[in-house]
Formats: C-alpha cells, structure tokens, sequence
C-alpha cells in the first residue's frame, strides 16, 4: 500500500497543541491542497459517476474455511470432506483470478482477539499527538508511526490517514519497561501477527500449488523479516472536496489480510469502474499483491483499491502484509499461461523502484515497470 511518512512540521505543530488533543494536524498541513481542488475526489475520476459514486456497492465472493481447517485438524479426512476442502480451495483460486479481492469466514482469526485488538488500536491513536509524533509506541521504532503524506504536492497524492508500521520481528521481543497496559497491548499485536500471518500462508500455498509452486517458513518466499501489522486510521474530513482515506494503489507485497470496521469506504476496481466494498461482520478481507500477480504471470489479480474518507465518522483497520526476503526471485510461472509477461525482479529491486519512481513522479509505478513489451 501507499506508504505514509511523518512530516518534517510534526515538531512544530505539536507544540501548539493540548495533551488531550489526539488528531494529527492534517487540515493544517495539507488545507492548501484541499481549498485548490474544486470537485469532489470520488467524481473526477473517469471510472466514477457523479450519480452513483456513493451508492453503487458490491459483495465480495465469501469464502468459508472451515472445510479446510476441518481437513487440516484431521490427517485422514472422509470422501466427503476432502470434495469440501477441494471445493473450497478452487473457490479461493477463482476469487483471485477474477476478483483479486474476497472475504473468507471461519478462517481462524478469533474474532474476540480482533476485538481486543480493535480496543488497544482506539487508545494507542487516542494518545495526544505529539506524543505519537515523538516517543515510540512499546519499544518499536519511532519511524513506525506515520500521517498524512509528505511528498503529495496535490490533493489526488494526499492519504488522509494515521498509522502504525510494525515488523513482526517488532512483535515478540517484550518491552524492557512495559506496562499493564503496554503488555496487553504487544501481546494482542504479537497474537493478531500470528493469526494473521499463519492464515495468509495457509491461503498463499493455495494459490501458488495451482501454478505448481509451494511455500513456507523453509523458502525464501516467506520472511519474518519483511512481513509487517499495519494499524490504520482514517480521521473523518469534512472538507467539500472530500479525501482519500488512502489514495489508489496496489498492494506490493505477496498477500494481504485486511480486517476492517464497519464504517466503510473501502474501494475497488471492478470492470473499469470504482464500487464500494459493503463491509462483513465477522469476515476478513484477503487480496492479491503485485508480487503474486507478477508470479502468476497475470493469473491472479493485484487490484487498484482506495480508501474514501468519511466526512463525519473515522474509520480502523488492521492489514497484515505477507512478504517475501528482499532477495526473493519474482520469476512468472509460464505454466499459468505462457509466455512470461514480467522480467524477472527480485522483492528488494521492486521496492527500490517504488521508492524512486514516488520520489520522481509522486506516485508508484509499479508493475508497469518490469512488464515486456508485448
């Protein structure tokens, strides 16, 4: 996703400011680029209509798991639940050929553990902001919190965001001088990373078998090292224009598992035109990354999403990102169609490349870059 850095006003805009006064100063820093566009975000986009915009809604394919976690629990599985388990893993594989975005239910997560997970994430954005801006959360790197964007120099390059960037290398170390409430709140974000990163492998073997690939912990397609907890969110903006919530872009990684509230405001790309996901109670959202795009050789879907900001609510989220070492060799597999559509890169070079191509043009490039001609 769209990476968010902290701004150089930080310092001096928080001096201004009360101890109770939580919300990062994103109409001070950015009011200009907000007052200099005259029509709404969701409308000026050739794939939105003025009329629809905020109506037009779609359903995600809904994947239930549990025939496969019933397989995994048993070694030997009956006829019947082994037709399941297949059933259910060509779903999956379809989902993300033709969607590149589904929901998927008993998939393992607890959902009183995202709900514990949500509580710490309300207080951990509740902190006064200069504190945000200033002392590390736990013992996590000061660099892990992150608002608005620095580098947009208009609206259209602008997230309207406040997040959390946690290694999960971050989440099992324990705090030397943590708290009650610290240890809480690290042992709900080491628990979440688990689950999380368990279930996206679990998924990603899936996918990849289909191409006649396999993963794990013991290949370099999976890394501890590089795999991330992101903790979103999105400040209500009440400005006219409206704002991005997150601006569009595709995911960079192999696969993400995205747990949102029920505000809404999450958007895909389906069929050339922008349609709002209608949020699920109880199910986790899963999308393929440009990595796992690339890998495909174009069989699975890395597809553009954004996020609108709601003018009057906030909104939470958590994504966990499963990524591969830097040294990983994206090499596309012809066996899914024939001839390789990508150069051959690895993890490390796509970021390096992500990075320049956002410091010369103000946005990621991606995929287009390591594409051969046709």
């Amino acid at each position: 996703m769209v990476a968010m850095q902290q701004s150089s006003a930080a310092s001096s805009s928080s001096t201004a400011m009360e101890d109770d006064d939580y919300e990062p100063p994103l109409m001070a820093t950015y009011k200009h680029l907000l007052d200099s566009h005259p029509h709404r975000l969701d409308v000026v986009d050739h794939r939105s209509d003025a009329a629809d915009a905020d109506e037009e809604e779609c359903f995600l394919p809904v994947i239930d798991l549990s025939s496969l976690l019933l397989q995994h629990q048993h070694k030997q599985s009956s006829g019947a639940e082994a037709a399941a388990a297949e059933q259910c893993r060509a779903s999956i594989e379809q989902a993300a050929a033709e969607w590149g975005f589904f929901q998927v239910t008993n998939h393992g997560v607890p959902q009183a553990l995202l709900d514990e997970l949500h509580q710490a994430q309300v207080a951990v954005f509740r902190r006064p902001f200069h504190l945000k801006a200033c002392q590390p959360l736990l013992d996590f790197s000061p660099e892990s919190y992150r608002w608005g964007t620095p580098t947009a120099t208009c609206l259209e390059q602008l997230s309207w965001s406040e997040a959390y960037h946690i290694p999960t290398t971050n989440t099992t170390a324990p705090a030397a001088t943590a708290g009650d409430d610290d240890d809480k709140t690290r042992l709900v974000v080491e628990e979440v990373s688990t689950a999380m990163s368990k279930l996206a492998q679990q998924l990603a073997e899936i996918l990849v078998a289909d191409l006649g690939d396999s993963i794990g912990e013991d290949t370099a397609v999976v890394s501890r090292s590089t795999c991330f907890l992101r903790l979103n969110r999105y400040p209500p903006c009440a400005a006219p224009s409206g704002a991005y919530g997150l601006c569009p872009h595709t995911d960079s990684d192999f696969l993400t598992i995205l747990h949102q509230d029920g505000v809404g405001g999450l958007q895909l790309v389906k069929a050339g035109r922008w349609v709002a996901v209608k949020p699920n109670p109880g199910a986790l959202i899963v999308n393929v990354g440009d990595l796992l795009h690339a890998w495909s050789n174009d069989r699975y879907r890395s597809v553009e999403h954004r996020v609108m900001a709601s003018a009057a609510r906030e909104r939470f989220s958590v994504a966990f990102f499963l990524c591969p070492s830097y040294d990983t060799l994206i090499r596309p597999r012809c066996g899914a169609g024939g001839p390789p559509r990508y150069e051959s890169f690895t993890f490390g070079e796509y970021r390096n490349q992500i990075r320049e191509d956002v410091r010369l043009t103000g946005r990621k490039l991606g995929l287009q870059r390591f594409r051969k001609p046709e």
